[in-house]
């Protein structure tokens, strides 16, 4: 009887160690199943951004759309006492609906437009990549652009690329043409400028750069006009001008850049007039002629500015600031250029200083592929090359003048953090360098 029982225990302890061992290897497997799922996750994510240049088929279009404050709402769900501001929560029934309605058909509900794009032929090919959100962008519209109808001048002379395609420049180089008189200037240019809430936050006296040119403004398109500084109601969306054009407000930043002591320069060169046989097409290798002709008379120019007019309406590239109207600004990154995160970083550091001090002028950064438009934009020629749009075809002088100080501010602010890191990484390595010596 007690070999019975001494044998029964040695049998459920043995079934109990074999059931222990299964759980165990079972857990193993599962641990060693997980590990390996994520080093694979790994290493695709490393292959994926190596290989794949442009976003457009990734997650980021996907995790750029998100708001900085749908995080927030996430965390509040989890965080009762995080302190959150008032307004409606990114969880909301319409908004819910219209992000996975969007997120599953590619529809936009706020934009019609949309509903059409993937039925009608090229009707969505000019459609850009949001990479980072913005709090001015709401809907998520994006960029739209318009192909300038031609000049009277321009009509009746060849289309064909032939000359064209390498550009005739002007005899004088960008970099020693006059700086934009007055006379071009609409209104009063004596008047005083409204300056910007805390704009004096990244002044450096005008003798830190010693006359060096580090920044270039440009314009690809410089004809691209404002209706209000044509004195027009029209609804053209393609208003062109000679003289009331973009090159206003690169006259702007480039001055007040000047000012706070970081060098600029601004090529007011005028493609239509400037270059034999124009075409509208070979818009940015006109531009890039004349880019890098200023790059060759100035070493020190590496931060390469090319300013736009997006197409909208009114309602769509305004927003108020205490109380004062300013004109919007997308940033736009081509995805042909295959170090085009740098870019992107560039545009990124004055988009996050434009959310954290004028919340509201910037649309977001966004992206195009050569299947969306040029592609390229001239940001092969520097890593601080990026494409700007201010304001939409009805932006008023006032809106036009307050955003070019800010945008410059945003500039001035990148510029200067990025010549101090660079100096004091100058400076340890000179460190390292005599204390290697002196070993």
């Amino acid at each position: 009887m007690r070999n019975g029982f001494r044998l029964w225990n040695i049998r459920k302890w043995r079934t109990k160690m074999l059931h222990m061992l299964s759980m165990g290897r079972t857990f193993l497997l599962l641990m060693l199943g997980s590990f390996l799922f994520f080093v694979m996750l790994g290493l695709g994510g490393m292959a994926e951004n190596k290989l794949n240049t442009s976003p457009v088929s990734s997650m980021k279009g996907f995790a750029g759309s998100l708001s900085s404050g749908f995080f927030m709402d996430m965390l509040g769900m989890e965080v009762p006492h995080l302190d959150k501001e008032k307004g409606t929560s990114a969880f909301s029934g319409e908004k819910m609906t219209t992000f996975v309605f969007q997120m599953l058909t590619s529809v936009n509900p706020r934009d019609p437009k949309s509903l059409l794009a993937k039925e009608m032929p090229g009707m969505g090919t000019t459609d850009p990549v949001l990479l980072r959100s913005a709090s001015g962008n709401q809907n998520l519209d994006p960029p739209e652009d318009f192909h300038l109808p031609p000049e009277p001048e321009t009509e009746g002379k060849s289309e064909q690329p032939s000359k064209a395609e390498e550009p005739k420049e002007a005899e004088k180089p960008p970099a020693k043409e006059p700086e934009p008189g007055a006379k071009k200037e609409p209104g009063n240019p004596g008047a005083a400028k409204q300056e910007p809430k805390g704009q004096d936050k990244a002044q450096t006296p005008p003798a830190a750069n010693a006359g060096k040119k580090v920044v270039m403004i440009y314009h690809s398109h410089p004809r691209e006009a404002y209706n209000p500084l044509l004195g027009k109601t029209s609804d053209n969306p393609s208003s062109t001008s000679p003289d009331k054009n973009v090159m206003l407000v690169g006259k702007y930043v480039a001055d007040k850049l000047d000012k706070m002591g970081v060098g600029a320069i601004h090529s007011q060169k005028d493609y239509m007039s400037a270059v034999d046989n124009y075409n509208y097409n070979y818009s940015y290798k006109y531009s890039r002629q004349t880019v890098k002709e200023a790059m060759a008379q100035n070493s020190g120019l590496a931060y390469l500015i090319d300013i736009h007019r997006d197409s909208q309406k009114h309602g769509k590239t305004t927003t108020s600031i205490h109380g004062k109207n300013y004109a919007q600004v997308f940033f736009i990154i081509g995805h042909a250029n295959k170090n085009w995160r740098k870019n992107e970083a560039f545009a990124n550091a004055i988009h996050e200083r434009l959310e954290k001090s004028y919340p509201g002028i910037s649309r977001g950064v966004w992206g195009k592929t050569s299947s969306q438009g040029n592609g390229e934009y001239n940001q092969s020629l520097s890593e601080h090359s990026i494409l700007i749009e201010v304001g939409g075809i009805d932006s008023t002088e006032e809106e036009l003048k307050r955003t070019a100080d800010v945008l410059a501010q945003m500039i001035a602010e990148v510029y200067f953090k990025e010549q101090k890191a660079e100096k004091a990484s100058a400076d340890k390595s000179g460190s390292a360098q005599k204390a290697g010596s002196g070993s």
